[in-house]
């Protein structure tokens, strides 16, 4: 008797991990699917877990947050990062309440969000390296420069090194915190286990994704990106790291004058498309998705309904 059919040894709880680029509508179908599986959306986005990042992140909205149960939302502070490690701890913890929740024989949860490494690590069961953040090192690292700070890279953990480009700067300083924390390379500490779940991946890759990217910038703007920009300088100043998040690096430079509210706009759109570029890429590599077809909110919400029919069998 095979063992999904065996009472003896019933199925492992299921994880739904929807994935996609920015402005693709994983909020939307995350909601959608929530209610008709009775489930709260679990984030995967590493700017969400910031508190008073609302709007510059596309936070679900209070309406929306009311609809739906949300979790690992607004964990901390914007100058209190949270690392990986600490991260894949919250999450798993959010992961098997859900499976308490939920009826003994149907146990699911549903992640959503972005974040590709923070996918990564719950789905594929990476174990990150338990090492705080060190402000004064990364200070000091900046001071450095990228292109210096990625030579010293280079020479203390070449594997490390070419698995990140050249330019990631905070993916960077993160592997020269962990050795410098450790004493160990960052690539002799990444361990992976299969979690104790089944994983179903279902991706949003919309044809239309730079009109979206475009549409929702002009959102952002308008919502109020600018103001809660001016908010965050003067309780954290401009040294605060998340700063550099797009759209919160070209509102602050619109404050200060560095560019006027037109070019903040276009700057931070063409941003969000290079970054949803990169976003395809990592899905891409890593992870093996069914891809929902359409653009139909209901086509797109029956797919996936017919997806998770077809794992519980």
């Amino acid at each position: 008797m095979a063992p999904d059919t065996d009472p003896l040894h019933p199925p492992l709880p299921l994880v739904i991990a929807l994935l996609g680029p920015t402005a693709s509508g994983k909020t939307d179908l995350a909601i959608a699917l929530a209610q008709a599986l009775d489930l709260a959306v679990l984030n995967v986005d590493s700017r969400q877990v910031y508190r008073g990042m609302d709007v510059g992140t596309a936070k679900p909205t209070a309406a929306q947050r009311q609809a739906v149960r949300h979790e690992l939302l607004d964990l901390r502070e914007p100058d209190q990062p949270l690392n990986l490690h600490e991260y894949c701890n919250l999450a798993s913890a959010a992961v098997a309440a859900e499976h308490g929740h939920a009826p003994a024989s149907q146990p699911m949860a549903l992640l959503a969000g972005g974040t590709g490494l923070y996918l990564k690590a719950l789905t594929q069961g990476m174990t990150p390296p338990a090492v705080a953040p060190q402000p004064a090192l990364r200070r000091q690292l900046e001071a450095l420069g990228q292109t210096s700070c990625h030579q010293l890279l280079r020479q203390a953990d070449p594997a490390a090194a070419a698995r990140i480009a050249p330019a990631d700067a905070v993916r960077t300083q993160r592997a020269l915190e962990v050795i410098y924390g450790t004493g160990r390379p960052l690539s002799g500490q990444q361990r992976s286990a299969p979690p104790p779940w089944r994983v179903l991946e279902l991706g949003l890759n919309p044809p239309d994704l730079a009109t979206r990217i475009a549409q929702r910038t002009r959102g952002l703007y308008s919502g109020g990106l600018i103001e809660e920009t001016e908010i965050l300088l003067g309780r954290f100043g401009p040294a605060l790291d998340l700063l550099r998040t797009i759209g919160y690096e070209e509102a602050r430079r619109h404050l200060e004058g560095q560019l006027s509210r037109d070019e903040a706009i276009a700057i931070t759109a063409q941003r969000t498309r290079q970054y949803a570029k990169r976003q395809r890429t990592w899905f891409r590599r890593q992870h093996q998705p069914i891809w929902l077809e359409g653009s139909d909110p209901q086509q797109l919400v029956q797919q996936a309904l017919n997806a998770v029919a077809g794992v519980l069998g």
